[in-house]
């Protein structure tokens, strides 16, 4: 298969890296008692919560609400394979088994979503969820799961467009939207064409990749948010936004989405094209004049002073992570993006993360979901806990490779 070579190469690399911190016996970076215990408490806080409500459907917790209450979710939710992820990502980083006892408890019920293709976030539910797990366990449930997730996310790509569709809603705003947020889910496509031999998939992922790349960005390598498609003709009708400040700012956490999104791509295909975008995306992020001493981004570059500007932590944590892995395939930049990473993981250590028992059980505090609709701003939410969990093992497997 073409390019099975570098992806081959590039995968023995991160598991190489990812299997330095399996031991659990490294603790270079803030309490892993504290983690371990919030995503424990996080965990029987839901089980109350949820003996709690008339609903039936929810199977996990978002973010907290503005009253303190956890906003629980059903396994259609986008957001419903972070906190299994990070219960993966904690037993990792603390050996403690009790908490992969509950990744799987957490994991199962999203089984369902396999057969889901009214959405395109296959990747993130499944991902963080199975895919975490499989790598874990090599589990051939979690695998047959997982091969049947892309399956269903295939059913959305658009050979016209070259890419596949994110929302089915907001027809009288939108044809056929695309959002630079679809860039995550690729990664299980490419999984899909390792495992079963198949190139459709890596195919159709290196396309959406290319389109995006095409359409999505700037002359300053900042991304729009929302690219609307012609469905017939695949033309480009218009370039907008969801939950950025305006039509042409830059949305922080849709960077950091185009920053990992590239890089993952990278990894899978070798393609330099998408090594050079990442490159670019995290140049603009770095060196912008509007992001903070700290590196936690306001949750728009271009929201004005004079307004409201609430952090997004959640932008933070997955630029880190995407940082830390971009490292490896940039030797001339490597030392510049894992001291900006780490200049990200010190700030959430030191002002962002919650105290013993604050927040219910998550760690991170402090994210805005979407200002524009009013929804999850300035509050805990599960995605920037999932990847700050994965920059601390990224950064783990750093320190293990040094020695």
């Amino acid at each position: 298969m073409k390019n099975f070579t570098k992806v081959v190469y590039f995968v023995s690399v991160l598991d190489l890296l990812f299997s330095g911190c399996q031991t659990g016996n490294h603790r270079a970076n803030g309490s892993y008692e504290l983690i371990k215990s919030q995503l424990k408490l996080l965990a029987v806080n839901f089980k109350v919560a949820k003996t709690l409500t008339t609903r039936k459907d929810v199977v996990t917790i978002r973010s907290l609400n503005s009253d303190g209450t956890l906003n629980l979710i059903p396994s259609k939710d986008w957001c419903s394979g972070f906190y299994a992820g990070s219960l993966w990502y904690g037993s990792i980083l603390t050996g403690d088994t009790e908490l992969q006892k509950l990744a799987v408890e957490f994991t199962t019920p999203l089984e369902q979503e396999k057969l889901n293709g009214k959405t395109h976030d296959m990747g993130f539910k499944m991902m963080c969820s199975y895919g975490q797990g499989y790598h874990l366990t090599k589990d051939s449930v979690y695998r047959d799961i997982l091969i049947q997730s892309a399956k269903t996310l295939t059913k959305r790509f658009n050979e016209k467009v070259g890419a596949f569709r994110s929302w089915d809603h907001s027809k009288d705003k939108w044809q056929f939207p695309v959002i630079i947020d679809n860039m995550m889910n690729l990664e299980l496509l490419f999984w899909a064409s390792r495992q079963t031999g198949d190139q459709q998939y890596y195919n159709i992922a290196v396309k959406h990749a290319e389109t995006t790349l095409a359409n999505h960005f700037r002359a300053d390598n900042s991304s729009y948010h929302v690219i609307d498609y012609d469905s017939i003709t695949g033309k480009v009708l218009q370039k907008t936004t969801h939950q950025g400040f305006s039509d042409s700012s830059a949305w922080a956490r849709g960077q950091a989405w185009g920053l990992y999104g590239y890089t993952m791509c990278y990894r899978e295909t070798g393609i330099v094209s998408f090594l050079y975008q990442a490159e670019k995306i995290a140049a603009f992020i770095l060196n912008h004049p509007n992001l903070p001493a700290d590196k936690i981004p306001y949750w728009d570059f271009d929201a004005p002073e004079a307004s409201v500007r609430p952090r997004d932590v959640s932008a933070a944590a997955i630029t880190a992570s995407a940082l830390l892995e971009l490292a490896q395939f940039s030797p001339s930049k490597k030392d510049f993006y894992i001291k900006s990473a780490e200049t990200i993981l010190k700030s959430l250590n030191k002002d962002y993360l919650s105290k013993p028992g604050e927040n219910k059980g998550f760690l991170l505090g402090h994210s805005t979901g979407s200002y524009p609709q009013h929804v999850e701003v300035d509050v805990p939410i599960n995605y920037a806990d999932y990847y700050y969990l994965e920059a601390l093992v990224r950064q783990n497997n750093f320190n293990h490779l040094k020695k």
